[in-house]
């Protein structure tokens, strides 16, 4: 295949690149800058875009755009930065899809889709959540949709990624440090759910679609999630160190504010349930696995 991505400089897209040319397919990676490679192909989302010709003969789009959403505290102008770096680019790459006619269009979304779940298990059939992130993906899947607008046959699947554990960086990059002094501990009560998934599995998960007549949302996590409590006490067992420290919620939500509500002390109970239905088999089924493999204890 002929496979262009946006965003292949990221966690994920860097993973999936090596993945895709290794597998012989052709990979062009759309970039910011000047191209300075012949697969490589210069756009400006904030500009002009991207000419559709550039996408003529490409199989596949796969979308990775997007600014990290827990890099600053949510003030108005970090909010609407991040919505703008997920949305705009997608407008753009699904107007320029439709088009070319390229006939596979992946384009990524969040877990966060489902807001608060509690306990209660979510699958793609359940609807949008509230608040923040439940918003911010309703609009960010919108804009990836146009791409069918006019009647186009282009296959659309939205991929609502959970956190990916990757000793690369990430949120395991971010919390490492922090449990190695013997600093981790549960976040609240410890009882909202954290979907997951390992760096290696998400490329498969990627290449899977690609290569599968699938369409509409893909949630792309582990088979179970787990409560922020396991996940505290499976890490810890990961980097041998205890996890005797619990943050209160009111201590989160005074230090970090909305994010820490949203992102810290709500969760999703996600299941996977269009990748199982569909037969993809996971690398790292459960939690242990996946920490193992991001912190280079397993393949």
């Amino acid at each position: 295949m002929r496979i262009a991505i946006a965003g292949s400089s990221g966690l994920i897209g860097s993973a999936l690149v090596e993945s895709l040319t290794g597998a012989g397919h052709q990979v062009i990676r759309l970039v910011r800058q000047p191209s300075t490679a012949p697969n490589q192909i210069h756009w400006a989302p904030d500009s002009f875009g991207i000419d559709p010709k550039a996408l003529d003969g490409v199989d596949a789009v796969v979308n990775l755009c997007g600014r990290g959403i827990a890099d600053h505290r949510w003030s108005g102008r970090v909010k609407q930065e991040i919505r703008d770096s997920r949305i705009i680019p997608t407008q753009v790459l699904a107007e320029s899809v439709r088009l070319a006619g390229v006939p596979i269009f992946v384009s990524s979304s969040a877990t966060g889709f489902y807001g608060d779940t509690g306990s209660r298990a979510v699958t793609e059939k359940d609807a949008a959540g509230t608040g923040f992130l439940a918003d911010l993906t309703t609009d960010w899947e919108a804009a990836a949709l146009t791409a069918a607008a006019s009647g186009s046959s282009t296959r659309i699947a939205l991929i609502r990624t959970a956190p990916v554990l990757s000793q690369s960086g990430g949120l395991l990059g971010k919390l490492r440090p922090l449990y190695r002094l013997g600093l981790g501990g549960r976040l609240g009560n410890g009882r909202q759910y954290f979907p997951w998934i390992s760096l290696f599995d998400a490329v498969r998960v990627l290449e899977f679609v690609l290569t599968r007549p699938l369409a509409g949302p893909v949630n792309m996590c582990g088979p179970r999630a787990v409560t922020n409590t396991e996940f505290t006490k499976a890490f810890g067992r990961a980097v041998g160190r205890p996890t005797v420290f619990a943050v209160p919620g009111v201590v989160l939500s005074k230090a970090v504010g909305e994010m820490a509500e949203e992102m810290l002390l709500q969760g999703q109970n996600v299941v996977p349930e269009v990748l199982i239905d569909n037969g993809f088999e996971f690398r790292h089924p459960t939690l242990d696995s996946a920490l193992a493999y991001a912190l280079g204890k397993a393949s």
